[in-house]
């Protein structure tokens, strides 16, 4: 088989299943579970194939595999079914295939009692197929609906739990505020086909390193706003918080290999668009070092473990896009293949805890005594996970961190041509402090959810072994990972990915600081948290994990107040953030500055056209068919069929007429 045949299959597969799940799943209930698991699985080898036949991508000397066949005649620019897989998309897709496969498998036990686990699953498998097809796809109007239909199966998926108006609402903001950022997306590929005569990837390479391109700054700034809506960047990323109102593995499924990856992946795919522009490189590096910070702080002030974790994601996706920003697309995805996995493995095993603890309340879990006990896998390897978060060496993280900050440094110092030295700096800084704030919400969540102190946190047995095998899984490539930075390259531009004596030093420093900072505020305060007592803990040991999600998440307000404001001194964010605290708990009030800007003068604007609608055009348009109504009764009382009457009325009629006619003559004479 021919490995175009086989990356044809790879996102052809999760497509199938999916569609056979919709249509059998309800029918014949035995397959639900093998059409997710077993399509997602075979699209994972299949992809595997792929990357090793590449055998190193473009950096290693072998050709990027392109093929393309027309779909319909569409004019001056065509729209052509492309695969153009080089060693970014080989890789990547082979991540996608790892995160779905785990997701997949670990649903199968954590949804196991959900009624609507079918539908679900197929969703899921379809989200994975879109992506694929971002990834593989060489030409830019199919990549477009892979992206789209991403779109849409979040929207979905986030209101999986459509009881809740937690999950409604965070569904319907997921999806406007993806799609605000989508319409200048669609408007930029339509000018850059017009500017280089094609939607085809290889063709507006060629003509932008040929400087083909009339207004690349445009360009690349209408596409930068929907990678910042579709990879959660500000200043549009306050939809992926509220998106944890939806079942742990699809948050697993999008911060790690889909969704928010994919805004990325397109910068990276084509680099040397945006890289045609400085401005938008400065642009592009300031949005991440206003992401990386902000998100950071945010994530130190959360209560929520899962809100804790989309604020990292968040963050570490502006690592990803400031590597971009100083031009080194290889560092880009390196940690991107890196933070995919970890943040998979920290969302699964917030899964574990979640369902254990029966709450997403950090401040509640700070509480119970013996919860690691009660979740010995989750507690391992979510410690190497926040580990590699926190960017310690040997992990992962640590050397897909470096290797950005080494990108940057390289910039700063005026060593990369095209790409201004303002760019590297900024990125530089922040990504410094970034990881100082990282490892310090990093060990905030570990000591609250491991080390809590008070009564026993409940037991809800032991967990499905689907759920607990994924985690081991995932924690391999969060350990060891790193071990590829020699190979990476060869997959990539052929760029060093190897970390720098200086950004090494530093950065582990700063993580180091944070996390004993952090550590040391915990011992401050962990004497308080009896003082504080809190509601209880929505707790059912029967149910599955999913329904205790769903549980913790319709009561964790009523239970726990609101915890933006309630005081709580047992939390060292609390104290490490001091007055910014009740600020960074609430996103720094994003939301309230858009409803203020945006939501309220549509609104404001609504009444009005529905007041002048109402009041002046509909009095117009019922007074038009008043009259004639009126005009209609009163001839309609006329006609009594009574002959009599008639005849009286002519002759009434006739007198009134004789005595105007003498009027008028007696008038002229």
């Amino acid at each position: 088989m021919t490995t175009t045949t086989l990356a044809v299959l790879v996102p052809l597969l999760p497509f199938l299943g999916a569609a056979a799940g919709l249509l059998l799943g309800r029918k014949v209930p035995g397959l639900v579970r093998p059409l997710a698991v077993l399509p997602t699985l075979t699209a994972l080898l299949l992809a595997v194939l792929v990357s090793v036949r590449q055998g190193g991508g473009t950096g290693g000397g072998t050709a990027a595999l392109d093929a393309a066949t027309e779909l319909t005649p569409t004019g001056s620019v065509p729209i052509e079914l492309a695969l153009h897989i080089d060693g970014f998309a080989a890789l990547v897709a082979v991540l996608v295939g790892v995160v779905a496969s785990c997701v997949q498998i670990y649903s199968t036990g954590y949804l196991r009692d959900d009624p609507r686990y079918p539908s679900y699953a197929a969703l899921v498998s379809l989200f994975t197929s879109a992506m694929l097809l971002v990834v593989y796809s060489g030409d830019l109007m199919v990549l477009l609906v892979g992206w789209e239909i991403m779109g849409i199966c979040s929207y979905f998926l986030v209101g999986h739990y459509w009881e809740t108006p937690e999950a409604r609402a965070a569904s319907l903001k997921a999806f406007l505020v993806t799609k605000l950022g989508d319409v200048p997306f669609l408007i930029g590929l339509f000018a850059l086909a017009a500017d280089t005569g094609s939607f085809r990837v290889t063709t507006i390479l060629a003509t932008v390193a040929d400087g083909g391109l009339d207004h690349p700054t445009l360009i690349a700034l209408l596409l930068l706003a929907g990678v910042a809506g579709k990879s959660a960047q500000f200043p549009l990323h306050t939809w992926l918080p509220d998106a944890m109102a939806g079942p742990t593995p699809v948050s697993a499924l999008i911060h790690a290999a889909t969704m928010v990856a994919a805004g990325v992946y397109f910068v990276a795919r084509l680099l040397p668009v945006f890289a045609a522009s400085g401005a938008a490189l400065v642009v592009l590096a300031v949005m991440a070092a206003v992401t990386m910070a902000g998100s950071a702080l945010a994530a130190l002030a959360q209560d929520d473990i899962k809100r804790v974790l989309a604020y990292s994601t968040i963050g570490q996706l502006g690592y990803m896009t400031g590597a971009l920003a100083v031009g080194d697309r290889g560092a880009a995805v390196f940690h991107l293949l890196s933070h995919g996995a970890f943040k998979a493995l920290l969302f699964l095993a917030a899964g574990v805890i979640i369902h254990a603890a029966g709450t997403n309340s950090l401040a509640a879990m700070s509480r119970m005594k013996g919860l690691r006990d009660r979740v010995p896998d989750a507690y391992w390897t979510m410690t190497v996970a926040l580990l590699a978060l926190a960017a310690i060496p040997p992990f992962s993280g640590f050397f897909s961190k470096e290797a950005v900050l080494g990108a940057a440094e390289h910039t700063a110092t005026g060593h990369a041509d095209a790409v201004p030295t303002a760019a590297g700096w900024i990125v530089l800084v922040a990504g410094l402090l970034t990881a100082l704030l990282t490892a310090a919400y990093a060990t905030r969540l570990w000591l609250l959810a491991f080390h809590g102190r008070g009564a026993e946190a409940p037991d809800h047995g032991k967990q499905p072994v689907t759920m607990t095998a994924v985690l081991w899984v995932l924690a391999v490539p969060s350990l060891a990972f790193g071990l590829s930075v020699g190979v990476l390259p060869d997959w990539f531009d052929g760029h060093s990915l190897t970390p720098t004596l200086t950004t090494s030093v530093l950065g582990t420093g700063f993580a180091l600081v944070g996390a004993l900072v952090t550590y040391g505020a915990w011992r401050h305060t962990t004497a308080l948290a009896a003082r504080v007592p809190l509601g209880a803990v929505a707790a059912n040991p029967e149910g599955d994990g999913g329904l205790v999600e769903a549980e913790a998440i319709a009561s964790h307000a009523p239970a726990y107040g609101d915890v933006a404001s309630a005081p709580d001194p047992a939390d060292p964010g609390r104290l490490l953030l001091g007055p910014l605290h009740r600020h960074a708990a609430v996103g720094f009030r994003l939301d309230a500055v858009y409803a203020a800007l945006f939501v309220r003068p549509v609104q404001a604007a609504a009444r009005l056209v529905r007041f002048l609608d109402r009041e002046v055009v509909e009095t117009y348009v019922r007074g038009a068919g008043a009259a004639p109504r009126w005009l209609g009764a009163a001839v309609r009382r006329a006609q009594t069929g009574n002959v009599q009457t008639y005849l009286s009325a002519l002759l009434a009629g006739a007198v009134v007429l004789a005595v105007a006619a003498v009027l008028v003559a007696t008038a002229g004479a």
